[in-house]
């Protein structure tokens, strides 16, 4: 959530950066002001009038006081429901503003996305290449057939050596994490509530794309972001305490509302998937180096599998609505022809911590940390690039080396 003080002491700056990722119709901050003005305007004569029924409540009680006491009550009652009704279209109208993209992220949308780093090359092969649909099911990696029988489409089932590769991936990535003991691992509940949700920044917009329970008061989570940035929600942390570093496994649903394209079957898109994440709060100082350190981090797990991959800042459209600042890892997928995102490393700011309200006490006072995240990694699309970038000529597929200790020493995925 924006700060209304910043909104409205920098409006024409903050509507400028806010049109990089908003159609102008859609944005109205003199409206989100003027409720605020009205919000503060009842307020005010609220508390005038709790301060008078105070007042008289102390004087001796005749006939004139009680009528006096009668008429502020009724006052007091109309201004608490005018309050109410105020405050709700003004939190609605706030909450719904994305956050305020960083000074270097552009406007637009996905087609003004920019490559900063590309990692190796395209494999070329010498062979008719498989897609990983193909290749999973021939070398019995991965059961979709069952799986949707089970569950429906969107699912899949990993079998024998597919399982073990699937484990042996969060072997590598936890591995990676432990190695770096200032990040604290955590397995967070499945599901969250409402609140939480809207923590995260996954409310109010994107309730469609989420499980809910029948009665809605509990989701499945879409990724261990929404856990994590809640763990410290309604805290004051002490600043020598941060940064707080976690790095989480869980395993995400999302409903991935919408038509799957033909290209996007198998893993690509998929209903449930496995992914760690790693989470920071920080002092707001030190922000954006956290930013980098995530986003090394990211890269350098992708780079430990010897994944063909780019790097990509995302253009402000682009972005989740909850973060400044996103940078997507996308690996190759040959079969496709295009690169598909494992990892975004994001700065919330104190987005999300406001709707959270986690702060830190530091000299001067109270303030609000900023949040970050990126994936570290999900597996669900690392898999298929494994499986089609190390594909070989005799229909097996290549390990990567550092897997290769966690399937006991196994070399090659074979039939």
């Amino acid at each position: 959530m924006l700060d209304i003080k910043f909104v409205r002491e920098n409006k024409k700056e903050v509507e400028t950066a806010l049109l990089k990722r908003m159609e102008k119709k859609n944005l109205d901050l003199d409206k989100i002001l003027k409720l605020d003005d009205q919000r503060r305007e009842i307020l005010a004569k609220l508390e005038d009038l709790q301060a008078q029924r105070n007042k008289a409540s102390k004087t001796k009680p005749d006939a004139e006081t009680i009528k006096q006491m009668k008429a502020l009550g009724t006052d007091i009652k109309k201004l608490e429901t005018e309050l109410k009704k105020v405050e709700l279209e003004y939190n609605e109208k706030l909450s719904a503003l994305p956050n305020i993209p960083h000074d270097d992220v552009v406007a637009g949308g996905k087609e003004n996305n920019k490559i900063s780093n590309t990692y190796g090359e395209q494999p070329k092969f010498d062979f008719k290449a498989k897609d990983h649909v193909e290749l999973a099911t021939t070398l019995g990696l991965i059961d979709y057939k069952r799986a949707a029988k089970m569950s429906g489409a969107g699912f899949w089932a990993y079998t024998g050596d597919g399982a073990l590769l699937e484990w042996a991936l969060l072997n590598y990535f936890i591995d990676f994490h432990r190695s770096h003991p200032e990040y604290s691992f955590m397995i967070p509940p499945y599901m969250l509530n409402e609140q939480s949700a809207f923590i995260s920044g996954h409310l109010p917009k994107f309730k469609e794309d989420l499980f809910w329970t029948e009665d809605d008061k509990l989701c499945l989570n879409a990724t261990s972001e929404m856990m994590l940035g809640n763990y410290h929600a309604g805290e004051i942390l002490d600043e020598k305490d941060l940064p707080k570093k976690y790095y989480a496994f869980s395993t995400c649903f999302r409903r991935e509302a919408g038509a799957y394209r033909t290209e996007e079957r198998g893993m690509i898109r998929g209903h449930q998937f496995n992914k760690i994440e790693m989470f920071h709060f920080t002092k707001p100082e030190n922000s954006w180096t956290a930013f980098d350190e995530l986003l090394a981090y990211a890269e350098d797990l992708v780079k430990g599998l010897d994944l063909h991959f780019n790097t990509v800042q995302l253009a402000a459209g682009d972005c989740s609505a909850a973060m400044a600042k996103t940078v997507d890892i996308e690996v190759w997928i040959p079969s496709m022809k295009v690169y598909k995102e494992v990892s975004s490393v994001s700065n919330a700011l104190d987005y999300q911590a406001r709707r959270g309200n986690v702060r830190f006490k530091g000299a001067d006072g109270n303030n609000f940390v900023h949040t970050l995240n990126a994936s570290g990694l999900a597996t669900s699309r690392v898999f298929p690039a494994i499986l089609e970038q190390y594909q070989q000529a005799d229909g097996t597929v290549a390990i990567p080396e550092v897997l290769q200790k966690y399937m006991a020493g196994k070399k090659f995925l074979t039939k």
